[in-house]
């Protein structure tokens, strides 16, 4: 099954860095903006914290067009009806999450090598997301960023949908869209932004204008 899903525009949660906001309305003003795609990725949050708020905001964007992604937990996606979930590599293995969740469902997987996206590459995985492209202090279990030449080399390898996390600002942004990715996840420069739905609309902006046309 093919899934239309916009990538362009990917928004990480934190809610150590929405700056004392509620997550919730950090979320919401962003979408406003163009944030096409939303990630929670709530770290420190309990299991009950974390559903919660999977389940207010899945109940907030219902009506947006805008999925709503849970990060490693299975568990919290199946709860809160989200649209998806991120595994990292040491998460759940793909096809494992792919059958409890089914084929409807967005999953995506975290990539830190070419030999993860390769392998990645054979499966059925709705979109790769390339870490870190640059460094970046929002993650700090990360491997060799890939940078723009590594971004180039992991478009050429494959079809699948790719965005990129790491380090990236609307100084890098048009390079990076350049690569021929399909977007790319932000954290701080929308969450900590201090107006989110006018961070996203730039954002958006600069992404319309320099993404390759394939």
């Amino acid at each position: 099954m093919t899934k239309k899903i916009d990538y362009s525009l990917y928004l990480v949660t934190d809610n150590g860095l929405c700056m004392g906001r509620d997550l919730t309305r950090v979320v919401l003003d962003a979408v406003q903006g163009g944030v096409s795609m939303v990630q929670i990725r709530e770290k420190n949050s309990t299991a009950g914290e974390f559903l919660n708020t999977a389940r207010a905001l899945q109940q907030r964007l219902s009506d947006s067009g805008v999925p709503l992604i849970i990060n490693d937990r299975v568990d919290v996606a199946m709860a809160a009806g989200a649209h998806g979930v991120h595994i990292g590599q040491e998460d759940l293995p793909y096809q494992v999450v792919r059958e409890m969740l089914g084929p409807d469902k967005i999953i995506g997987v975290s990539i830190n090598t070419y030999d993860q996206l390769w392998q990645a590459s054979l499966t059925d995985v709705d979109y790769l997301s390339l870490s870190p492209v640059f460094p970046t202090q929002t993650k700090t279990d990360t491997k060799e960023p890939f940078g723009l030449e590594g971004l180039k080399k992991a478009r050429a390898m494959t079809g699948k949908p790719l965005i990129t996390i790491g380090g990236i600002n609307r100084d890098n942004l048009a390079d990076i869209m350049a690569t021929g990715v399909d977007g790319v996840a932000l954290v701080s420069a929308v969450c900590s932004a201090d107006s989110p739905a006018d961070a996203a609309r730039e954002l958006v902006r600069i992404i319309r204008d320099n993404k390759m046309r394939i």
